[in-house]
């Protein structure tokens, strides 16, 4: 970028996003001029909405309408002290990503080696492979919910959808924009849903009471996956630098980006259990699908409540698709040394492929049930998150690197336990498997 603040006649702008202050006029006459609070707040919006989106998928759907459905509200503090972790680390990444010159997958090979920033990359790619067939199977089944015909028909076009977005120009600026917006009519969706089943709210509250039902298994480890997704927690660093945000912005980040694009699907999947804990109460009926709760909300809050919760699942998968695959070809790319701008092609070239993973497994599925197939494979991610989790925590220490914005007291102390939480479902899920 040329600089032109030193030439005479000439008006010198402070550049970067979201920029707080601008210098008009020259010699004397200068003055700077400082943008309101909240122009600055939403011009840093975006990396952690994408992250929200990626992390609120069909799989955290159907995982907080089971356990809505089996244990009522009495799991909603998993959801609660899950998002705290998510936090924690998506700050790391969000403070990694400002202080370093490279990519994340970079800076690990830079700090660690080139073959840990490998193995990094392909273990986030495996990951999104997973989440493909989920996001793939729900934006499908969302859309036949809302206007009938086949969900496998109703696939297809949605990846096609995505596949054509994903060659337009900028492309970077129309997927963030687009998935804030679709992060907003999911959250009035589900809001909405739960206003109209009248749930039992007192009951509500006291599931942000820490207890564990008997026979909860798997579904605990599919709710933790989900609501403390490290890989999404790691892509947020990718995304932050895509987006040009600055160091001396971190506090306008956090709290304009970080903390409301994290809370927010948290929110929903608190909302979506009470729907479906409510649901569950009033009709007698155990709603163990997505399409079958979607059913359940119609007598209980007519048309307008299966319609309205249908929009909201729809919303989440499809959002979560673009974001799935988006992430998951950036970090392979990266990983393989191709580089990890989103206008690279073999960037694009990746992302397309995690499309048509999910495409494919969803054709040869036949339209089956997706039900276990999506539980089991939000369980699983947390197979690789330890891996992620010790990446970003390792880095948010390195005093070399991070500077004054190196990790805390508090921040490792949430970092620890967030380590913990992770190998804790790890080994439940190796219990429950054999």
């Amino acid at each position: 970028m040329s600089n032109t603040s030193n030439i005479p006649g000439t008006t010198g702008i402070a550049s970067g996003a979201g920029g707080a202050e601008s210098e008009r006029g020259t010699g004397p006459e200068k003055r700077t001029v400082r943008r309101p609070a909240w122009l600055r707040v939403l011009s840093v919006m975006g990396p952690a909405f994408v992250v929200g989106a990626w992390q609120f998928g069909p799989g955290n759907l159907l995982s907080a309408v089971q356990a809505g459905n089996r244990y009522g509200y009495t799991l909603i503090w998993v959801i609660a002290v899950s998002t705290v972790l998510m936090l924690a680390f998506t700050d790391m990444s969000v403070r990694i990503a400002l202080r370093s010159s490279r990519s994340l997958i970079g800076t690990v090979k830079e700090h660690l080696g080139r073959p840990v920033g490998t193995v990094a990359g392909l273990g986030v790619f495996g990951i999104t492979l997973m989440f493909s067939v989920g996001n793939a199977i729900g934006s499908g089944l969302g859309l036949s919910l809302l206007f009938g015909g086949r969900p496998m028909v109703w696939t297809l076009v949605c990846t096609l959808t995505v596949a054509a977005v994903v060659f337009a120009r900028r492309y970077y600026s129309v997927f963030e924009r687009g998935l804030i917006g679709v992060v907003a009519l999911m959250a009035a969706g589900f809001l909405a849903s739960a206003v109209l089943t009248r749930p039992d709210w007192s009951a509500a509250g006291a599931g942000f009471a820490p207890t564990v039902p008997a026979g909860v298994g798997l579904l605990l480890v599919a709710l933790v996956g989900t609501n403390f997704s490290v890989n999404a927690a790691f892509y947020t660093g990718y995304a932050t630098r895509e987006r040009g945000l600055r160091r001396e912005q971190y506090r306008t980040i956090t709290l304009g980006d970080t903390i409301p694009g994290i809370v927010a699907p948290g929110l929903m999947t608190i909302l979506v259990i009470i729907v479906a804990a409510a649901a569950s109460d009033r009709s007698g009926t155990d709603s163990a699908s997505l399409g079958q709760l979607a059913g359940v909300l119609e007598p209980l809050a007519g048309a307008a409540g299966s319609k309205v919760f249908a929009l909201g699942f729809f919303a989440a998968a499809f959002s979560s698709m673009v974001a799935n695959a988006t992430a998951g070809g950036t970090l392979l790319a990266d990983g393989l040394g191709w580089g990890n701008s989103l206008d690279n092609p073999r960037v694009k070239g990746l992302i397309c492929l995690v499309l048509a993973f999910g495409l494919a497994v969803t054709l040869v599925n036949g339209g089956q049930s997706p039900e276990q197939l999506l539980i089991t494979a939000q369980a699983l991610t947390v197979v690789f998150a330890p891996v992620l989790g010790v990446l970003l925590f390792v880095l948010a220490n390195n005093a070399e690197l991070m500077g004054a914005m190196r990790n805390r007291p508090w921040q490792n102390a949430l970092g620890i336990l967030g380590l913990v939480a992770i190998l804790a479902t790890c080994y439940r899920l190796l219990t429950e498997i054999f």
